[in-house]
């Protein structure tokens, strides 16, 4: 699978990464479609802390079968929903892989190399797709002791957060984005990735 052809009208791409506007082409791999509350890392079904209200329409397209070992569909899931807090409106996943992100970065970016995550803000009813790769999620979490899956669902809810309208282009932005995720981790039963050797493996 290619991967998804937003048609960006703008792109709000940054950092850790997020980016552009809606997909339309997402179409193979695809999960069910789920409204749901699943719960901690290792009990998929479970419930989640603080869960709140009936939250998005959430769809999970696996295009690199490797992600099923890292980021089960339920994970990234329950990561959209605990960032959303709440808020309601459809979003895709796209776990794809280095090739699939350096084409999207380079194309809404300008920027010719693969990135960790990237967020597609849409148009109501839809909040956006996130696309994220597992070559990179794997190497920084190697890098930085941090557990494969929780580094993932981490970025799951940074990307999705900026299609909420976060940002981190500012302190005081980037801080309130930060304690929104960590919030977000906390419902999920994870480390907080801002707190001291959170996430790090023992």
């Amino acid at each position: 699978m290619a991967g998804p052809t937003p048609n960006t009208r703008r792109a709000s791409v940054t950092g850790m990464e997020p980016m552009p506007d809606r997909s339309s082409s997402l179409s193979e791999g695809r999960s069910r479609p789920t409204d749901d509350t699943a719960g901690p890392l290792g009990d998929p079904n479970g419930p989640m802390d603080g869960g709140a209200g009936p939250g998005p329409s959430i769809e999970i397209v696996v295009a690199v079968p490797g992600w099923r070992r890292v980021l089960p569909a339920r994970l990234a899931e329950r990561a959209v929903r605990a960032a959303c807090e709440g808020v309601s409106g459809q979003v895709t996943v796209l776990l794809a892989d280095d090739r699939t992100l350096k084409a999207l970065n380079t194309q809404h970016r300008g920027r010719e190399k693969p990135t960790n995550v990237l967020s597609f803000p849409g148009h109501p009813p839809a909040l956006g797709d996130i696309a994220l790769s597992l070559q990179t999620v794997r190497r920084e979490a190697r890098a930085e002791g941090r557990r494969p899956g929780a580094h993932a669902a981490h970025l799951v809810a940074h990307g999705t957060l900026h299609l909420l309208g976060y940002d981190h282009m500012e302190a005081g932005e980037a801080r309130r984005m930060e304690q929104a995720e960590a919030r977000a981790m906390h419902r999920l039963r994870l480390p907080n990735p801002w707190s001291p050797g959170g996430g790090r493996s023992a």
